[in-house]
């Protein structure tokens, strides 16, 4: 089993900037990959940045140049740096890190953007 905690959610003006962080416990592997997703009612949940493992980042086009996610030595924590923000960046960001065949979530943090 893995477990998920997340923080640094919250309420930033657009432009603004926002980290949100996630530290993994339990049964952790060193090739886990981890990332964020994020959901908006209405919508599906959409993969936003992914660690692999193997030492790459990556980000999806819609986030390109303001957002950079990290991960620490351990591979135990990982960050999502948010700058100029939109409000269309308003979600529910879930952290996940995929182990084997299996997926664990975190319980999501709230971002919201004001426009």
């Amino acid at each position: 089993q893995v477990q998920l905690v997340e923080s640094g959610g919250g309420l930033v003006q657009a432009g603004g900037s926002l980290t949100l962080s996630c530290l993994a416990s339990g049964r952790l592997l060193r090739g886990d990959s981890m990332g964020w997703s994020r959901q908006t009612l209405g919508e599906a949940r959409e993969v936003v940045a992914v660690v692999p493992g193997d030492g790459s980042t990556h980000v999806v086009d819609s986030v390109k140049g303001r957002f950079t996610i990290t991960q620490d030595n351990a591979k135990a924590m990982v960050s999502l740096q948010m700058n100029d923000l939109k409000f269309e960046d308003t979600a529910i960001y879930y952290c996940w890190r995929r182990s084997g065949s299996s997926t664990y979530w975190g319980q999501g943090t709230q971002v919201t953007v004001s426009s």
